[in-house]
């Protein structure tokens, strides 16, 4: 036996010349090299498992944004159907028929805002705010153009007044009518927005971002106290210059506000302002990555507030378009004229500046600010509402 730890193997009968190691022997039918191979084995499986995973995770996320499309699909043509309902009778085949998607093709869609249903403006039929509004996805541009409420137009069979008025004399198919005469443009599509019922919607994409111009106090209307008492001590609402959060309610009240205390020069044109502001904030949230998300909880909720003739698949291409275009190349254009006063009432008497500001809103010229030191000048700005 050797003292150096190895076993050897001793032939016996004279034959051994020396002494052999001890081989290891391998069973029989084994493959002498099996045991070496074992990690590259596992490593081979291991692949293939994390292949199957990553399938599985794939098929996962297909079922899911389909189940996900189907629902979202579901909830907003649910509050469509019953959106197109309510759009009054003579109002379609007013409207210019449209080849293309929207997602692709240029369109215009006329939105008149009325506050009827809100506390204190129960019954009102006039149009509180009207404002077409043109998609250019060859251009990734969205442009806003407002027609201010006490500009004087011929309302069809009704003669000289306020626009505002068409919708008193012959609801939304007049107030088209006269908005189409006026401006000589192709209209192809109409939202009729409830004001009270737009803050429904703002609460229901978790309310908006608004910044502020600057700071705002009005007289007291809408009293958020149920007791008298409490109203009566109230001062009234006040807005901080600045960007902030609001909900439905208080976004329908900035939109609202006539009169600005700290401002008083402030026109109604500032006005109109603060509604793009809120229509604009509004459709940013609504076709935001965090609102598709939720569509199949709030796609309903998001119709709620109006009455269109748009189906949902083209509602859903409008907002694709909007969501692609550039909100910093984004044209807030507005009619005016001269303030004046007739028959006791304080209109605007329209110019041909007008027809200026509507080859800017349609992309025809470039665009150009409203004149300085003229408060009721037409004009476009380029940029988001402010």
């Amino acid at each position: 036996m050797a003292t150096d730890g190895k076993p050897y193997r001793v032939y016996k009968g004279g034959r051994a010349t020396g002494r052999v190691p001890l081989q290891r022997t391998t069973p029989p039918g084994a493959r002498p090299d099996a045991g070496n191979n074992r990690p590259a084995a596992q490593a081979t499986r291991r692949p293939r498992r994390v292949k199957r995973y990553v399938l599985l995770a794939v098929l996962v996320l297909l079922v899911a944004a389909v189940l996900w499309g189907v629902f979202s699909f579901r909830a907003v043509n649910a509050g469509v159907a019953t959106a197109n309902e309510r759009v009054p009778t003579g109002v379609r085949r007013q409207l210019t028929v449209q080849s293309g998607m929207l997602s692709s093709t240029p369109t215009t869609i006329l939105v008149l805002g009325t506050d009827g249903g809100v506390k204190g403006r129960e019954g009102a039929n006039r149009s509180d705010s009207i404002m077409l509004l043109h998609t250019d996805p060859s251009r990734g541009r969205i442009a806003y153009l407002s027609i201010p409420r006490d500009l004087q137009v011929e309302i069809p069979d009704h003669g000289l007044a306020k626009i505002n008025a068409a919708s008193q004399f012959g609801g939304p198919a007049l107030a088209l009518r006269t908005v189409t005469t006026l401006t000589a443009l192709p209209v192809n599509h109409i939202a009729l927005v409830d004001f009270a019922r737009f803050a429904e919607l703002i609460d229901a994409i978790g309310g908006i971002e608004i910044t502020v111009p600057r700071a705002i106090k009005s007289k007291r209307f809408d009293c958020p106290f149920k007791n008298e008492a409490q109203c009566a001590r109230w001062p009234g609402w006040r807005f901080e210059k600045g960007p902030q959060h609001m909900d439905g309610r208080r976004a329908l009240i900035y939109s609202r506000i006539r009169v600005n205390e700290l401002h008083p020069g402030e026109t109604d044109f500032d006005r109109t302002r603060r509604q793009q502001q809120v229509v604009e904030a509004t459709l940013g949230k609504a076709t935001s990555f965090s609102t598709a998300l939720r569509l199949p909880f709030v796609g309903e909720d998001l119709v709620a507030p109006l009455a269109t003739d748009l189906g949902t698949a083209k509602l859903l291409q409008l907002g694709w378009a909007y969501m692609r275009a550039d909100k910093d190349k984004a044209l807030h254009c507005r009619l005016g004229g001269d303030p004046a006063t007739v028959g006791g009432e304080s209109v605007i008497l329209g110019t041909e500046d007008n027809v200026a500001a509507i080859a800017m809103f349609t992309g025809r010229s470039a665009p150009l600010p409203p004149a300085k030191g003229l408060p009721y000048a037409p004009g476009c700005r380029v940029g988001a509402a402010t």
